[in-house]
């Protein structure tokens, strides 16, 4: 049975969606390339346009599902911000709307991050987002209510 997609609490975007055989494609403007139309995709669209209209972030910084290798399993990162000098600034794991965030998802995506060492980290189901700057000398994180302006990382 096809996903429908779902009311979020980000914006909404005009999203290229077009139906094939019976299921249904999302076209990402990141990886130039039609993806078959799941929730946990639904959310991560919708999270990378809230990145790129409101928060200013550059398309050209993203990268979406980056292999990693973890205790030498290869993993996907859902998405990885970089800044101009190439170096990774965020993690951000997502997940379908009917996933609840809690501490083993916040505890997935710092596993992510012990590869990445990024200073941000943020979990989103597309109804709730959790964002922490992480200060890895000093072992601790910050949980902020609002992500800031790209410009502002």
């Amino acid at each position: 049975m096809a996903f429908v997609p779902t009311a979020l609490n980000l914006p909404p975007h005009p999203f290229k969606i077009t139906e094939r055989d019976g299921l249904y494609f999302i076209f990402d403007e990141i990886r130039k390339k039609h993806l078959v139309l799941t929730p946990e995709e639904w959310v991560r669209q919708h999270f990378i346009q809230f990145l790129i209209i409101e928060k200013k972030f550059p398309k050209s910084l993203i990268q979406i599902e980056g292999g990693l290798n973890l205790n030498k399993l290869q993993k996907r990162t859902d998405v990885v911000i970089f800044n101009t000098q190439g170096e990774r600034i965020m993690v951000i794991e997502c997940k379908a709307p009917t996933v609840k965030i809690t501490q083993s998802v916040f505890d997935q995506a710092a596993r992510y991050n012990s590869v990445h060492q990024t200073k941000w980290l943020v979990v989103t189901n597309g109804l709730i987002h959790g964002y922490a700057k992480i200060d890895h000398q000093g072992q601790q994180f910050t949980f902020i209510e609002e992500l800031p302006l790209y410009k502002e990382l």
